[in-house]
């Protein structure tokens, strides 16, 4: 291996919300060209603004030895190459490799001997070397682990999450070989103040990122069973959450939609794998359908409230505030909200969606939905689906007959 510390040039292949802040972060310190397939995203970051808001302009600024590109040639100068793109799933919730096959098809075109290839996008436990690594050796003509090597270091970021940014997250890492290993645990090491934590292997780096967001998942899912048996009894879920956490080991935890790029959909990848392998992990699997089906069940509590207020539900006009997938963030990705829109509608509510960080265009783009900024139409009722600091203000200031709010964050 030719590469070390000292004369790593990065390539960061992928500037969505993991791929710029890892970027940033070593562009700081190393030269680091950052690449993505969208020119008008190469085009912002150049002019020195980051829409996903992840980074600040000044960190921007920051970065003096990072470069953005959407040429594959300009990647031609570096040796260490971290992909960082998306892993979602498809219509039938299957995992959906394309974009990590592409952008290794893409490295295939441009490694050298002796370069090291690290991933960070979550999969199943497996598909780094038997995935994407055999792309790369098609593509490129070189031999693993003789002309080029390989790591795995599982993204943590946190979209919308200013407190746990990249740096003060303790960061997991593997190589394909022991001396690769210590390589991408040194490398890291140079940005991550918090430290890093070295795993033995690729696979078991792999697993301890999907398994994360599944223990996340399944907690989540219990939760939102027993918000519905509280719900039948009349007790206020919130409160008895804020009861049981006075003791020191009790998961504090909310009922919610589960949506966005992570826990709505690694489990699915291991699910996968797991029934590829011939076993059937019931109880992730009915954590994901307990957790899926949370639009259907706060549509038709949503109902029945409007009815209890004495409110004719025929033609009423409903304000769905908050479309992204959490609050104060702009990140849309898979957000469960655009299936509670539809199924508000199909229930013949009139509903229209108001959502500040969501960008109108990137949501009638993805979606196919109009969204309004603010809280200037009249409406009958609110249903707070994403609890955004500038919708509880925008709230306060308006007299509203009835708003649905199953977080009680008002």
């Amino acid at each position: 291996m030719k590469v070390s510390v000292e004369n790593s040039k990065i390539a960061i292949i992928g500037l969505g919300y993991v791929g710029l802040p890892l970027a940033v972060e070593f562009g700081k310190k190393t030269p680091t060209m950052g690449f993505d397939i969208n020119k008008a995203r190469i085009k912002e970051l150049a002019l020195g603004h980051d829409s996903t808001l992840e980074c600040s302009d000044k960190e921007l600024v920051d970065a003096k030895h990072l470069i953005y590109t959407d040429s594959l040639e300009d990647l031609r100068e570096c040796n260490v190459y971290i992909i960082t793109v998306p892993t979602p799933i498809d219509k039938h919730k299957q995992p959906d490799l394309k974009p990590l096959i592409k952008a290794s098809e893409a490295l295939g075109t441009v490694i050298s001997k002796g370069d090291v290839v690290i991933y960070e996008s979550t999969v199943y436990p497996g598909a780094t070397e038997e995935d994407c690594i055999p792309v790369v050796e098609r593509v490129s003509g070189l031999i693993f682990n003789k002309d080029f090597f390989a790591g795995y270091s599982p993204e943590r970021i946190n979209p919308g999450d200013k407190e746990h940014r990249v740096t003060n997250i303790l960061k997991v890492t593997s190589g394909s070989t022991t001396e690769v290993a210590d390589f991408v645990d040194q490398l890291y090491r140079t940005i991550i103040v918090a430290g890093t934590h070295k795993a033995s292997s690729i696979k078991v780096a792999e697993a301890s990122k999907v398994i994360e967001n599944v223990q996340r998942d399944v907690n989540i899912a219990l939760i939102n069973e027993l918000h519905q048996i509280f719900n039948l009894m009349g007790i206020n879920t919130n409160e008895v959450i804020d009861a049981a956490a006075t003791k020191w080991n009790f998961m504090k935890l909310s009922p919610g939609l589960v949506g966005g790029h992570c826990i709505g959909v690694d489990p699915y990848y291991l699910l996968h794998k797991a029934q590829i392998g011939g076993f059937v992990p019931d109880l992730m699997r009915q954590a994901r359908e307990i957790n899926d089906s949370m639009t259907d069940y706060l549509a038709q509590d949503f109902l029945l409230e409007v009815i209890k207020n004495k409110i004719n539900p025929v033609n009423c006009r409903v304000a769905l505030l908050g479309f992204t997938f959490k609050e104060n963030c702009p990140d849309i990705r898979n957000t469960k909200i655009y299936e509670l829109y539809n199924t508000l509608c199909n229930i013949g509510f009139d509903v229209t969606v108001y959502d500040g960080w969501a960008c109108p265009n990137e949501v009638e783009s993805e979606y196919g939905l109009k969204i309004k900024r603010n809280l200037d139409s009249d409406f009958d009722v609110a249903f707070l689906a994403v609890p955004h600091e500038n919708l509880l203000r925008q709230i306060k200031e308006r007299e509203i007959k009835f708003i649905y709010d199953f977080k009680k964050v008002l």
